[in-house]
């Protein structure tokens, strides 16, 4: 069940200031280091209010902090998408009409890090590293986004930008797929602030992901006594197991990979169960067709019968579907003074696949620069966020202009 309410904001604190699209690039940059300071104490705040994506209560809380952080910086609140009792946040900025050119600013305000990890990893910024739970995957990314749409936002008279903030990225965006396509529908561009790549790449291809679960249902026997007159699953899943990781070409950067297992219940029976879960990530949508039809061609060769069920999970971001975006970038980038951009494909999905599948060109990891997502030393480099925040301010501009 989905409710949708609207909650009123405030005018933000400090002028975000206005601009021409494609002009000011020097005060631009400048814009972006006086805001640093707003921007650090915004991201330890959505650290320290933490958000395991699983536990809805503390999404909701993290939805609050999220929603009175944005009404501050944009001058108003965000209506609440709740879908199956999970919040995403969603701000519509500018021209209200249908037809006015729109982007969509994509975020997540979830997290992987259960509740008491700030006991064990702190929010500390120390040597120009800041560290703490969710910080580079992907609060960071979240505040640059705010920070960005308030900087463009008031020079918007016949343009418009979304703000999407999900709360179930973590999980596969099972609530929030439909509300992500929605928005993203005749958009312009998808910008995605998810962390960067190494070194702070751009993402510019997805691994689409497919996700499987082959179930084997063969015949129960004495191990001992008759074992020629069952049907042994353990024997017909070793078989599917070979099969299916021979689906990999490592030329195409396709992977199946078989993963849990089980067979059996006990130790002198012929099992007469098993199954076995399958992820398999390709770079090409033809790719990604192909291991989902030869995986609904298993077939069994000890006379078990075979179930596969799943499928589909996100569609590949093709670099196609972020090429003319990677260019303005390279452009933005040298106009604003920053160094030299790199891209890169990664296998992980987000919720850019889900955009770059409709046809919506796409461009990833916009977000912080770091590393250690998920991880122990997950830290984001404090000196390249005023850069990347001014560059997709100016990229906002660019392709709405």
């Amino acid at each position: 069940m989905s409710t949708i309410g609207t909650s009123a904001g405030r005018t933000s604190t400090g002028e975000p200031g206005t601009r021409q699209p494609g002009t000011g690039t020097g005060a631009l940059v400048r814009w972006a280091q006086g805001a640093l300071p707003d921007m650090l104490a915004d991201i330890e705040r959505l650290v320290r209010c933490e958000s395991p994506s699983a536990d809805l209560e503390a999404v909701a809380r993290s939805a609050d902090e999220v929603a009175e952080l944005g009404a501050r910086r944009l001058g108003v609140g965000p209506e609440r998408v709740v879908i199956d009792g999970c919040v995403q946040l969603r701000w519509r900025l500018g021209s209200a009409e249908p037809d006015a050119p729109r982007v969509l600013l994509l975020a997540h305000h979830d997290t992987v890090w259960p509740i008491g990890s700030l006991r064990t990893h702190p929010f500390v910024v120390a040597d120009g590293v800041m560290r703490g739970p969710g910080c580079f995957d992907m609060l960071t990314g979240l505040v640059m986004a705010m920070h960005a749409a308030a900087r463009v936002a008031p020079g918007l008279d016949s343009a418009a930008v979304t703000l999407l903030v999900t709360g179930d990225e973590e999980l596969g965006s099972p609530t929030s797929r439909a509300l992500i396509e929605s928005e993203a529908a005749g958009c312009r561009a998808a910008f995605v602030l998810e962390a960067s790549g190494d070194g702070g790449a751009l993402k510019t291809g997805r691994k689409g992901v497919s996700l499987y679960r082959v179930e084997i249902t063969g015949r129960a026997a004495h191990a001992g006594l008759e074992p020629e007159k069952g049907r042994n699953t353990t024997v017909e899943l070793a078989r599917q197991v070979l099969s299916v990781t021979a689906l990999s070409d490592a030329a195409e950067g396709t992977t199946v990979t078989p993963t849990l297992a089980h067979s059996g219940q006990t130790t002198n029976t012929v099992p007469a169960e098993a199954v076995f879960s399958v992820d398999a990530r390709a770079v090409t949508a033809a790719e990604q067709d192909r291991v989902d039809a030869a995986m609904r061609a298993l077939s069994p060769v000890a006379g078990c019968t075979i179930d596969v069920r799943g499928g589909v999970n996100r569609p590949p971001l093709e670099p196609s579907s972020s090429e003319g975006l990677w260019v303005e970038a390279v452009a933005a980038a040298e106009r604003l003074g920053l160094p030299p951009l790199r891209r890169m494909t990664v296998g992980g999905g987000s919720d850019g696949n889900f955009t770059a599948g409709m046809g919506v060109p796409t461009l990833d990891g916009m977000g912080a620069v770091g590393g250690g997502a998920h991880a122990d030393d997950e830290h984001v480099i404090v000196g390249e966020i005023a850069g990347r925040t001014a560059l997709l301010a100016e990229l906002i501009a660019r392709v709405l202009a």
